[in-house]
């Protein structure tokens, strides 16, 4: 048990370092927090006209989103900190850590681990959606922190904004989540991050951010720390860099640390210590970091040289290695199994294809990934990879066929929890915004996958926000099938409440898939005969191999077909018939999609180049024996 004198205790204006503001930046996804991090940074006045797009590359508009697969998807993944220095009203210039978190709960080993360095934080909520599931996710971590929020309304330009009613609806959540008294008397900041201005009145028009930067001075507690205690830095990152290794990057919690240091690393299981020495010291300015020779209590910093450093390490005095309280982070609910690629195109795209490729891979990722747990499957090419959420497996799978690898990944599974002998899976919240002509066809779908409604009203004269409780596995496959149903109007969120008893089965795929034959070439002739058997995933001189999935059946079942099939030729002649075969469209399969889409006895198969659906077992004789072994078993269990 730590000691109530080695917890990290959270600043006040009389302890504090006065000059250094530690704040996150915490919202749900979508409501424009990397936006506002970019104008906070383009307003501070550290930078020169186009030095921040020069930074970030010249190709995008959101300066902190570096990562490509944010940019692409216009999400945070990573957390990401900055500082600037800005002259507050007072005369004197104070030093702003910003901490840019990822509003998807899917990430929350990365907001549990970064809100550690923050002392307060902005909590930033759409002027029109107002509070939503990873809204509560996230406020709920920052309050396990200890921060007081500072509440900012953005998008207050949209023309359907209704900023007063949001901060109402802010006002009950902070209630309803048990918050004390000094939390419900939230400051407001009305403003519009796209813009640029954010004002306390919306009756006053600002053209800046000044409001924010001067609440966050006066809002924020001043970051605390003694410098004159023993040393005590929280590694809550890691970042890599090929020519010095591990950087370790945290906050000084006491005592100082310097370039050159010994110090002595407090593992996270606060027993095993380890001796190590600071080859360099950086401290955060603007998007950079600058090599210093100090960093005092109250913080941030990135150390190099660390022998093996990882995240809930400390970094201590050698003659006093105290631990600090290592970071906690909720359990995974969802796993997947990995495994090599072994069909028959293995290879022909990848450079990375073997399983200890995969498992060096894996265990890399672990070492940043707080969240993430990998355990071994049933043979040595397997591996059971379990995260916090469908998305966030996804960012696994695409980050490394981006990389070069080839895998292949099954269903995504819910973890099963045992409490008091009784089977419980995790329960969510999902919200979803909903044009009215449709609200049946949803409520239908959902209910079918035992979703029970908690509450429904309109946001507008067209759109209606209905709220659900549901089993997490009865999201797998939701998604798709929500958007088909509303013609892609819909807007969906989703986010774990809670682990429940196991309640029934789940309605499965309604349709079968259409099964490759042979290993050949797609040809037109074989799609345009089996045009009416369902809709075809590939196009013509598509390569395919024998077990492939190649179309979805228009009936229940997997019908096996030959699409490589070619016209046979003959001396009879056919006048152009063939000169007008108008072909309907594939089906285009995403990553997401594909894990939706298949089910147990399927794989998707992931190169740097394709997404092909597959059955675990490709050979169709030996397919049918293993489906009539399980049958036969299936029935001897229900006989005895």
């Amino acid at each position: 048990m730590t000691s109530a004198s080695t917890q990290p205790t959270r600043p006040d204006a009389q302890t504090g370092t006065t000059d250094i503001r530690n704040v996150a930046i915490i919202a749900h996804v979508d409501h424009g927090k990397t936006t506002l991090v970019d104008q906070l940074l383009k307003q501070s006045g550290m930078f020169r006209a186009g030095e921040l797009e020069k930074l970030a590359g010249g190709q995008h508009d959101l300066i902190m989103d570096s990562n490509e697969l944010e940019r692409e998807r216009g999400i945070t993944i990573l957390s990401k900190n900055c500082a600037v220095s800005y002259p507050g009203p007072d005369g004197h210039t104070y030093r702003i850590n910003i901490i840019d978190t990822p509003g998807h709960a899917d990430f929350g080993g990365e907001v549990e681990r970064v809100l550690r360095m923050a002392d307060g934080c902005l909590l930033l909520v759409d002027a029109y959606d107002g509070p939503m599931p990873q809204t509560k996710f996230v406020l709920g971590k920052a309050f396990e922190a200890g921060l007081k929020p500072v509440v900012i309304v953005n998008k207050c330009d949209r023309p359907d904004a209704r900023p007063h009613e949001v901060v109402d609806e802010v006002f009950d959540l902070l209630v309803d989540m048990g918050a004390e008294e000094h939390a419900l008397d939230f400051p407001v900041i009305y403003c519009s991050g796209r813009d640029g201005w954010g004002t306390r009145d919306l009756a006053v028009k600002r053209t800046d951010m000044r409001d924010i930067f001067e609440a966050i001075i006066k809002e924020v507690p001043a970051s605390a720390g003694d410098t004159t205690k023993p040393l005590q830095v929280l590694i809550t990152a890691i970042d890599y860099n090929e020519y010095v290794g591990r950087i370790g990057i945290g906050r000084v919690f006491a005592g100082q640390i310097r370039s050159g240091q010994q110090v002595a690393i407090v593992r996270r299981d606060g027993v095993t210590i380890t001796p190590s020495k600071v080859t360099q010291l950086l401290q955060f300015m603007g998007l950079k970091r600058q090599e210093v020779d100090t960093v005092d209590a109250g913080d941030l910093c990135a150390i190099v040289g660390l022998d093996r450093i990882d995240i809930g390490d400390t970094v201590a005095d050698p003659q006093n290695a105290v631990g600090l309280p290592t970071v906690k982070v909720d359990e995974p609910t969802m796993t997947m199994l990995f495994r090599i690629n072994d069909s028959p195109f293995a290879g022909q795209e990848g450079s990375q294809v073997t399983s200890r490729q995969i498992r060096e891979r894996l265990e890399n990722e672990l070492e940043r990934n707080v969240a993430l747990r990998v355990n071994p499957g049933k043979t040595a090419d397997e591996f059971m990879v379990s995260g916090r959420g469908v998305l966030s497996l996804g960012i696994l799978i695409e980050t490394m066929r981006r990389e070069g690898f080839e895998l292949s990944v099954g269903k995504p599974e819910v973890i099963i929890k045992h409490i008091d002998g009784a089977p419980h899976e995790p329960i969510e919240e999902l919200v979803v915004d909903c044009p009215n002509s449709q609200l049946g066809a949803v409520m239908e779908l959902v209910g079918m996958r035992k979703g029970e409604i908690k509450k429904m009203e309109p946001r507008g004269d067209t759109v209606t926000h209905l709220s659900f409780e549901i089993p997490s596995r009865s999201l797998i496959g939701l998604r798709s099938r929500i958007l088909t149903a509303t013609q892609g109007e819909a807007i969906m969120h989703h986010s774990f409440l809670r682990f429940a008893p196991v309640s029934g089965a789940i309605p499965h795929r309604l349709q079968g898939v259409l099964i490759s034959l042979e290993t050949a070439t797609v040809t037109t002739y074989a799609l345009e005969q089996l045009s009416d058997r369902g809709v075809m995933f590939v196009s013509p001189q598509d390569p395919v191999y024998m077990g492939q999935c190649v179309g979805e059946h228009n009936r229940d079942n997997d019908l096996t077909i030959n699409i490589t099939r070619l016209k046979h030729l003959t001396n009879m002649r056919a006048a152009g018939k063939d000169a007008t075969v108008v072909l309907k469209a594939p089906r285009k399969i995403t990553l997401e999609y594909a894990l939706e889409y298949i089910e147990d006895d399927e794989l998707v198969e992931v190169t740097p180049k394709s997404i092909r659906l597959r059955k675990k077992i490709l050979d169709e004789s030996m397919r049918k024996r293993a489906e009539r072994q399980l049958r036969d078993k299936e029935e001897a269990a229900a006989g005895g």
